[in-house]
């Protein structure tokens, strides 16, 4: 695969890294790369795409192709992280770093 594309990633803390992916990469391919470079389980991963109307990736299938999500070289991609079901009922809640 040629490494056609270079995206941000940024985490809660705001620290920002960076993944080099194939033009025809997957969400999947995304999600691995993300797993192997910081060590996060990728099946909790959920990534938005910042644009506009700022779009969940996951929604769309971990098939589906990162250029069909609108991802192109140089965009930006908030991580998060879905919880852990452990059957607990404590909501979890998300605040941005000042």
């Amino acid at each position: 695969m040629s490494l056609e594309m270079r995206v941000v990633v940024e985490n809660l803390t705001g620290t920002l890294f960076y993944i080099e992916l194939g033009n025809d990469a997957t969400l999947a391919d995304l999600k691995k790369e993300i797993e192997d470079q910081q060590n996060l389980p990728s099946d909790r991963l959920i990534l938005i795409l910042d644009t506009n109307r700022s779009h969940r990736m996951n929604d769309d299938g971990d098939g589906v192709s990162l250029v069909d999500c609108g991802v192109k070289d140089g965009s930006h991609i908030y991580l998060f992280f879905n919880p852990l079901d452990d059957g607990s009922t404590h909501d979890v809640v998300f605040n941005w770093p000042d």
